[in-house]
This record gives structure tokens, sequence and C-alpha cells, in this order.
């Protein structure tokens, strides 16, 4: 450990570059017919690319992150060496979760399934990106029902879930709807005209709190007194503890009702909690058990009844992901999925009226993830949620894939321009590299892009002369402020004006990240795979 708890590990010293890619529409595979307005996204490629691509235009805006990384099992690599590929896991996982905490909204917060292998370095290195004052929880899910007889050592029978705030000051989780049988504790076998109640204990403890303070130090509570009630009965509370209210409290909650003394009206006081009251919620707890939120076997049934030919290994069930949003989000909020699998997160989303960003970089994509949309859209998914939710179709996506990279090398080594881009596609890739939004004007030619304080971002293949340089000078207004990306121009013309800047390409673009790369997967070859539960009769 490095000072101020930062985790260390190789090639930390050497962060990742990761090119900006435009994300471009495949209207063939988006589903909009129902929604043609609809900003759902489903992405088809390396997740850090994605997210890249995202960075810009989403900055601030996604309430709820949930992901679910390929865990690091100790198989990811031809040549397993533990050390190498825990580092190798780490420095994957940093620019992902640096990208993701700057998509996060001042008010949003991020959710990371893992289990024990990288859990704990995990939650160090969120600590050092999130901010060890912005974790909230961990959360235990059990993902299994019993013990496995085929353990070697223990039946592996939860996951955890970090839950991070990007502001912990801000950031407050809703409350759980009420359920029937918290409901059920509430009756009115008194006829009480404030309605159903349920007793509680008319004392509490002298151990904690101020008044505990208190007590241990003067041995004095003006709670502790003789209560008579009014069958004629004193009572007194019990070592250790006073009652809830003072005296003068007290006796007004008795006046009014709010004491009840059983059925009978000689038994000890205790406290109405009437349901008029209360949340109408509950606070969640740490703790979530499969019968609340499903376990493995429900979410391989799940992906079964969807995709009956290709069962998806590593599912999440549905009932758990719409916890997360339900504590999480509220109707019309944006989620973001980057590790996407079968498409759960999206499908619940989808059904709970949330926007939604999904990625997945395998074919997932198409034969799981799309497949299931449609489902969802046609009303034809009839598992998981759909009918808590009352889910009966609608709504769309739009699908995306990413760019090629901008700059390839050609026979000689150098660096060109891909072929593959056309001038307009040119122009709005060197405006994701520059950090201008790409939206053409349609009155002035060079105002391509547009920055911040009327700054603009030209981009040209054409060699750039001194008389065309001027005439673009002579139609700008005063306070205006340019950058030409060009492939070549007459020399001194980056020196010609002030308020413009002349660049050429791809010379610019080539120190900012790494071109020609792909795929930066976890490159996890053996993911768990959650098997049929083998149960220990014995």
């Amino acid at each position: 450990m490095a000072n101020k708890l930062e985790l260390t590990w190789y090639g930390k010293a050497e962060p990742i570059q990761v090119e900006p890619r435009l994300l471009i529409e495949n209207a063939e595979l988006s589903n909009t017919a129902l929604a043609p307005d609809t900003e759902n996204m489903l992405i088809h490629g390396d997740n850090l690319l994605a997210l890249k691509a995202l960075e810009k235009k989403f900055a601030g805006q996604v309430k709820c992150i949930y992901i679910d990384p390929p865990y690091n099992t100790g198989s990811a690599f031809e040549h397993y060496d533990d050390n190498l590929e825990h580092s190798q896991w780490l420095n994957l996982m940093r620019p992902r979760l640096e990208i993701l905490r700057n998509l996060l909204s001042n008010d949003g917060s991020i959710w990371i399934s893992i289990d024990d292998d990288e859990g704990h370095y995990l939650k160090v290195l969120c600590d050092e990106l999130l901010g060890r004052a912005n974790f909230v929880n961990t959360i235990i899910w059990e993902k299994k029902y019993a013990p496995q007889g085929n353990a070697q050592w223990f039946t592996d029978s939860h996951d955890f879930i970090l839950v991070y705030a990007k502001d912990k000051a801000v950031w407050r989780p809703n409350l759980l709807p009420r359920t029937e049988s918290m409901n059920a504790k509430y009756k009115n076998p008194d006829g009480d005209p404030r309605g159903l109640w349920r007793p509680d204990n008319a004392t509490i403890s002298l151990s904690g709190g101020q008044r505990g303070a208190q007590y241990a130090r003067t041995g004095v509570c003006e709670n502790i007194y003789e209560l008579h009630a009014p069958n004629g009965n004193v009572y007194l509370p019990p070592q250790g503890r006073c009652w809830y209210y003072p005296e003068a409290k007290m006796i007004e909650a008795i006046a009014e009702g709010r004491v009840f003394f059983g059925r009978d009206g000689k038994g000890a006081p205790q406290l109405k909690r009437y349901m008029s009251e209360v949340k109408q919620g509950s606070v969640a707890m740490t703790l979530w058990k499969r019968e609340d939120v499903g376990d493995n076997q429900d979410a391989k049934r799940e992906v079964r009844e969807l995709n009956p030919e290709s069962i998806f290994s590593t599912p999440k069930p549905e009932r758990l992901v719409e916890r997360i949003l339900t504590l999480a989000t509220n109707p019309g909020d944006l989620v973001l999925d980057s590790f996407l699998g079968s498409g759960t997160t999206a499908a619940v989303a989808h059904k709970m009226g949330r926007r939604y960003i999904g990625i997945e970089m395998g074919d997932h994509a198409y034969t799981h993830c799309k497949v299931r949309l449609d489902k969802v859209i046609a009303g034809q998914d009839k598992g998981g949620i759909t009918k808590a939710q009352n889910w009966q179709g609608g709504g769309g996506y739009r699908f995306y894939e990413l760019a090629p990279t901008l700059i390839n090398r050609d026979a000689f080594g150098e660096s060109v321009i891909n072929p593959a881009y056309d001038a307009d596609a040119l122009a709005a890739a060197v405006a994701l590299h520059e950090g201008f939004a790409y939206r053409p004007d349609a009155d002035t030619f060079w105002k391509q892009a547009a920055g911040n304080e009327n700054s603009y971002l030209f981009t040209t293949t054409r060699h750039l002369t001194a008389e065309y340089l001027d005439a673009i000078k002579g139609s700008m207004e005063a306070g205006e402020y340019l950058v030409i990306a060009c492939r070549s121009y007459d020399g001194g013309l980056e020196k010609a004006y002030t308020n413009i800047a002349v660049k050429k390409i791809p010379q610019m673009l080539l120190d900012r990240c790494e071109f020609g790369r792909d795929d930066y997967s976890l490159n996890i070859i053996h993911p768990p795979v959650y098997e049929e539960e083998v149960v220990d009769d014995d």
C-alpha cells in the first residue's frame, strides 16, 4: 500500500490512453417502430472504447450505474501468474471506473457485483477513485439456496454488491415498497378511529444515545418514573430501560388513546404505531435473501425461457436488478450497464420505465441482449419482473456499433487517416478528440463543431493556403476563436492569427491516445459458471 491508502500494482504507472470513437447507429438492428424518439441505447463493442465514446456527451447525466464485471477467477491468462493477472485485472478496471465516475450525476450511485477473488482489492480501488467518503455499503446477495456436497471448503453462497454514491452527502436511496407481510402486522382490535396500528415497546434502552450517556454519568433520567395506568396498576420500566416518553407526554398519549393496555385493559403499556404515520416503504437492509431478489437458478431459468438454445453462463435475476433500480432511480432516470451480458439490466430498466444505455462486447449483444429486448418490446417476455411491473410491451432502443480506429499505419509504418472515414465522419471524429460538439452550422461552413465561449473547430481534408485562411478570418466576428485541423498547410500559417490555431492531422492526435486497438477486454477466459446446484443431503 502506498500513502493515502492507494492500491499499487504492476503497470499502474502506465495508464491506458483510450481512443475516443464515434458511435454509429445500425438502423437495421434498432427497434424504434413503437418509439421513434427513443433515447435507449444498445451498444456492441469493447466497453472501454464505448464508455470513452459516451464520456463527453453523457458526463454527469447517469443516475444509476450497475455493472457485473467478469470476476478474476485465476484462469484468465494462458500462462497464469497470480500477480500479473491480478495487476492486469486492476489495470483494466481502473480506466472503466474513472469514466463511469465521470458519467454519474451528482445525485447518482454505482453498484458493482463482485465476489471474494477481487472484491476487497476492488473496494480499495473504488475508495481511491470514487472517494472513501462516498462508500455507502456492501450488499450481501444470497445467490445459492443450499449447501453443495462437492464444495472443497465452503459453499460459496453469496456475492457482494459494492455501493458508492457520486456524492454521499447528496445521495439518498429510495424506500422499498411496503409488502403485504409488513402491512399484515397492522390491525385495529379496539376500533381506533386513527385506523390500523401495531403494538410497539413503550420502553427504550438506556445503554446508548444522549439519554443513556446522561444516565451513566448522573444516574438520573427524566423518563424513569412510576406510570399510573387507567387500569389502576403502577408500572416501572425494566432495569436498564426507561419509558419512551417523558411523563407529561406519556399521560397525554394515554389520554389520546395512543397507548394500549391489552384487550382486557389490564396489560402492560404498549405504544400504538399507526400505519398512516409510518413511512410508505421500508429502509433497505444490506442482506438480500434469495426469496426476495432471486438467486442463480432463477436467473438461469429466466434466460433459458428467452433463449433455450444458448444459456448465458453468468446472469443475474431480474428481481435483483429491480431492487437496485428501485432504490437508486425513479421513472425516466438514466441507467447504464457496461457489462450487459444477457441484457438483464436493460430489460429491467425498460420494464420499469427508466432510460438506459447497455454495452456488450461479445456476440451476446446480438444473440441475447437484442433478442431479449425485442421480446420485452413485443410483450412476449412473460418472466422475470413482467407481472410485478404489469409490463404489456412497448418502447424501443437504438443499436450502435463502434466506428473503426481513426488512424492506421501504412505499408511504410507512417500514421495515416483510416480510409473508412469520409469527410463528415473525419470532422465528427476530430471534434470528439478535441472536445467539441459536432453540429455543422447551416450558414457558416467553418463552424462545424462548437466548444465553449465562441470557440469553433473546422476540419478539412484540403491543403490550407494563406488565401483560404484569410477568407475565413474575414468572416469571423470579434471574440470568436477557431481551430482548423487539416492535412497540410502553407508554412507560417500556424502563427498567422492569434485567434486561429492551425493543426495538422493526424499528427495533432498521435500523442493523445493509442490507435488501432479494438480490444480492452478483461480477457477472462473462464468466467464463473453457475451450474445446477449439487445439494448435500447428508
